[in-house]
């Protein structure tokens, strides 16, 4: 046991504790492994780095806070599992990082108090309740990122107040398991994501609750900042709560390589954006900061036992943008079984001229459209690759062997927008 009150820090919520924190974690792993105990107080931490063999345990009585200035998060230099120019958003800074380790653990019923409401500022709009970054507090753009890693678990940590910034980014991992973790982010603020799974294999989340003004679980296979191609697959995704202003469960993106293999079961959504999405854009003549370098498959998806109530666009989204940056070579064998859905929206399926959507099928499930719909962040982003013509019904198109067997299909009401603060 390696408490940090024993390397200097103090649990007062003002004194920046990084470098006891850090001496602690360095201790735990010159002596071949142990738990790093955060216990008794309220630390304020910058960023640190884990090591092989460390558990970083918050005890229900310990608080990790985020400290609230930029310059705390400094860049990772010196990495030799990524190239830091080719990450999303061209960045490395994060609260809690690591890189090539083995054997880690971020555990506890404690909590990560991010500090997100430093670097957030509301929109002017009274009528507004959403919020935007503080163009002077550029915010570390993840919480926790884990890259290269084997063997990582987290476990029954609670993390708060999160800022414009994923919460854990899973890069290039195996044998990653999440377990009643509470992610409680602001819904209001944008693009504080749950669970970001990145070209990662052997990845399980279970039993945990996901609130988030962004999507909440991310499945995608980014292999920019790699220095070899690698496929997202085995992720298992079991017995969640999810909210969210964005998506429930996401997969795929821009130039994404293979994601396969995996299972989405026994999920309840309530008031999200949409439900379940695979949505797959284009974009102008510049590269953006988030997109791959390889055609996109997508492939043996399966989703069953899943309650969603109050989708604000539809309950599920497939779509291949058409346009040529939208470089994907299948979208295939995607199981959808015992799914029930309230939502603004019917089901929307469609794939492109030469990527047609391939075998999808629909078993024991009941969709009913609701009409009404609340935008709010994330969702005017979902209808802009679509037309007016196509929102609101059942849509397929470009599609080769969609079956739906015992599916009920109920519109209860007309479309019609609903203005709310």
């Amino acid at each position: 046991m390696f408490d940090i009150r024993d390397f200097g820090a103090v649990g007062d919520g003002k004194t920046l504790n990084t470098k006891y924190i850090q001496k602690a974690i360095e201790a735990c792993f010159e002596a071949g492994g142990g738990r790093v105990l955060v216990a008794g107080g309220k630390y304020m931490t910058g960023s640190i780095r884990l090591k092989s063999n460390v558990e970083l345990h918050i005890a229900a009585d310990g608080v990790l806070l985020g400290s609230p200035n930029c310059s705390d998060y400094p860049e990772w230099e010196n990495l030799v599992h990524i190239t830091k120019e080719l990450l999303p958003r061209n960045r490395s800074a994060c609260m809690i990082f690591a890189e090539e380790c083995e054997n880690i653990s971020l555990t506890g019923i404690g909590t990560i108090d991010c500090n997100g409401k430093s670097f957030v500022e509301p929109e002017e709009d009274e009528n507004s309740c959403c919020y935007f970054r503080r163009i002077d507090a550029p915010t570390p753009p993840r919480v926790v990122f884990f890259t290269g890693c084997r063997n990582v678990t987290v476990e029954n940590v609670t993390m708060v107040n999160q800022p414009p910034g994923w919460s854990y980014w899973i890069h290039d991992c195996d044998y990653v398991t999440f377990d009643r973790v509470k992610i409680i982010a602001a819904l209001e603020y944008p693009n504080n994501d749950g669970i970001h799974i990145n070209s990662s294999r052997n990845v399980t989340i279970s039993n945990s609750n996901i609130s988030c003004g962004d999507d909440c679980i991310i499945v995608r296979a980014n292999n920019s900042s790699l220095a070899e191609n690698k496929v997202c697959e085995k992720v298992t995704v079991t017995n969640c709560n999810l909210t969210s202003w964005s998506g429930g469960i996401r997969v795929g993106w821009i130039k994404d390589g293979t994601i396969r293999n995996c299972t989405f079961s026994n999920l309840v959504m309530t008031d999200t954006s949409v439900g379940i999405s695979i949505l797959l854009p284009g974009r102008g003549a510049e590269r953006v900061p988030d997109e791959g370098r390889e055609k996109t498959r997508i492939e043996n998806l399966s989703f069953s036992n899943i309650v969603m109530d109050s989708c604000n666009s539809n309950a599920i989204l497939v779509h291949i943008h058409d346009n040529p940056a939208a470089a994907v070579e299948a979208v295939r064998n995607l199981y959808f079984s015992d799914i029930h859905a309230t939502s603004c929206e019917l089901p929307y399926l469609c794939g492109r001229a030469d990527c047609l959507l391939e075998n999808i099928y629909f078993n024991n499930c009941t969709f009913e459209r609701t009409g009404s719909c609340d935008p709010r962040h994330g969702y005017f982003g979902i209808w802009d690759r679509r037309t007016t013509d196509t929102i609101g019904d059942l849509y397929i198109n470009y599609s080769k062997n969609v079956v739906l067997n015992n599916t009920a299909i109920t519109i209860k009401s007309p479309f019609a927008w609903k203005k709310t603060k």
